[in-house]
């Protein structure tokens, strides 16, 4: 592809590295990016630079936040008893877009895969087992994709919090196996999180 200006081809070289964005789709954007007001362009500079320095993760639950601790984690209106523990970030935001969960998260920042070279000391989990030593956690939700590696990540933890009186639950099986569930349609995910089924029974039917 041949630029007449290498400011452009910069600016599509950076654009191209994001995620599912080709070098033509960079084009485009950037190409849109030159025919919008100037003062267009700098609010969605501003807007990116802003995020980099000004988002952290909750010290709580590792979810996005503008504050030490999220807005989720500080609501006196969740259920604090009440711990879901995904994967990642994404599907904290899927969970919420169903309106059916009302309590906290636990972000665990992946999921446990030999074959990628992430292990347990790789991921939230320490912090996991102490929330629930430590806190009024009455259930913890297993509420990861339906795949062999999540699988693998679920029955961990639920060893490390045996020793603990605490309930453990995993969503239903209404997510097709191998999915991940930030593509899962609300419905589908609200429904499997009030249908939710005790973890020891998901262990005796896999």
């Amino acid at each position: 592809m041949d630029f007449s200006s290498k400011l452009l081809e910069n600016a599509v070289q950076e654009i191209a590295m994001l995620p599912g964005i080709g070098k033509r789709t960079a084009l485009r954007l950037a190409l849109h990016l030159l025919k919008q007001p100037k003062e267009s362009t700098e609010m969605l500079s501003n807007a990116l630079s802003v995020l980099r320095e000004g988002v952290i993760f909750c010290s709580s639950c590792h979810n996005l936040s503008d504050q030490p601790i999220c807005e989720i984690c500080s609501s006196p209106k969740r259920n604090k008893k009440l711990l879901c523990v995904v994967e990642d970030i994404r599907d904290v935001m899927a969970i919420e877009n169903t309106a059916q969960f009302q309590g906290i998260y636990h972000v665990l920042g992946g999921i446990i895969s030999p074959m990628e070279g992430v292990g347990p000391q790789d991921l939230n989990i320490s912090s996991l087992v102490e929330k629930v030593k430590t806190d009024v956690v009455e259930e913890v939700i297993f509420a990861l994709s339906a795949t062999m590696e999540a699988d693998t990540t679920n029955f961990y933890i639920y060893k490390l919090l045996a020793p603990y009186e605490i309930k453990t639950s995993t969503i239903a099986r209404g997510i097709p196996v191998g999915d991940e569930l930030e593509y899962t349609d609300e419905v589908t995910l609200g429904r499997s999180i009030l249908a939710r089924i005790p973890f020891e029974a998901s262990i005796s039917k896999s």
